[in-house]
């Protein structure tokens, strides 16, 4: 049987976000057109506009989002044009990025792979390929 659960969504100003709280464990995957701040544990691909990870965190599956500050614990790639790494953050995974930053005490097992500008494949996913074919 499937369980409902709510987040908490707040707006500020013009942009709107959602949390799931430390006591949220979810399994399955999570897609959202808003800014997105995880603390509790993931089960499953993420996919929103911006992912801030808290550092008790814990996310085993892939993510993509335009930006990506990933503090906790991640089994899985990261596909972002902007990755940040914080000192408490492990990943077990690719990241794929256009810019990045990583704090000193941060630990990564896996590639890194520099986009030169490109989409990621994640990424071109969630725009609409309308965006992607130049206008006549």
């Amino acid at each position: 049987m499937a369980k409902t659960f709510s987040s908490t969504t707040a707006r500020t100003g013009s942009t709107s976000f959602s949390v799931l709280g430390t006591d949220t464990a979810i399994t399955g995957n999570i897609v959202a057109s808003v800014d997105l701040h995880i603390d509790g544990r993931v089960t499953g691909d993420i996919s929103c506009k911006s992912l801030v990870q808290g550092d008790a965190s814990e996310i085993a599956g892939a993510i993509s989002a335009e930006t990506v500050r990933i503090a906790g614990f991640v089994r899985g790639s990261i596909s972002a044009r902007e990755v940040v790494i914080l000192r408490t953050a492990r990943i077990e995974g690719d990241v794929s990025y256009d810019a990045l930053t990583i704090e000193q005490g941060a630990r990564l097992e896996g590639r890194l792979n520099p986009n030169g500008g490109q989409i990621p494949p994640a990424i071109a996913q969630l725009t609409d390929e309308s965006e992607l074919v130049p206008a006549e």
